[in-house]
């Protein structure tokens, strides 16, 4: 048997009713310095040249973290939030053959973009601290084969 609907006007699409939006002044919304240090991470890890963010010894646990699947996007940033402004300080690994004034302007470039379009606060400054520069192992020939055979 087949359900009839005793009063069809009054069904789903009977009326609308407008929901209120809440306009500034409604509430208040507080993001924390981890959440925006999280978006200049990850924008500044997108940057090409950029090894890896920190430095000494929290760079070997962050190496370890990202083998294991794990990352902490906010490694090597710290963030100062205000009301309406933010500052994000960065520190850095650049690959080797980088220019590194180049890769700090790009990385201040894509922070500033990433904050202001994700978080919605005013970037007034991004300081970046190239710590270390990273230097690829030289590739090691396969045992027991030729060195054309292991470069091909």
């Amino acid at each position: 048997m087949e359900y009839q609907n005793p009063q069809p006007s009054q069904g789903i699409h009977s009326r609308a009713v407008p929901v209120p939006v809440p306009g500034p002044g409604h509430g208040r919304t507080v993001i924390s310095e981890t959440a925006v240090a999280k978006v200049a991470g990850i924008a500044a890890r997108a940057v090409p040249g950029v090894y890896s963010l920190g430095s000494g010894p929290s760079r070997a646990l962050g190496a370890i973290r990202d083998a294991v699947g794990s990352s902490d996007h906010a490694a090597g940033v710290r963030a100062e939030v205000g009301e309406t402004q933010v500052a994000v300080d960065i520190s850095l690994v650049a690959s080797y053959g980088t220019p590194l004034h180049s890769l700090a302007n790009e990385v201040r470039a894509a922070v500033y973009r990433a904050v202001e379009e994700l978080v919605g606060l005013q970037v007034i400054e991004v300081n970046v601290e190239v710590t270390d520069v990273y230097v690829p192992p030289p590739v090691k020939p396969i045992a027991g084969s030729t060195e054309r055979e292991a470069l091909l």
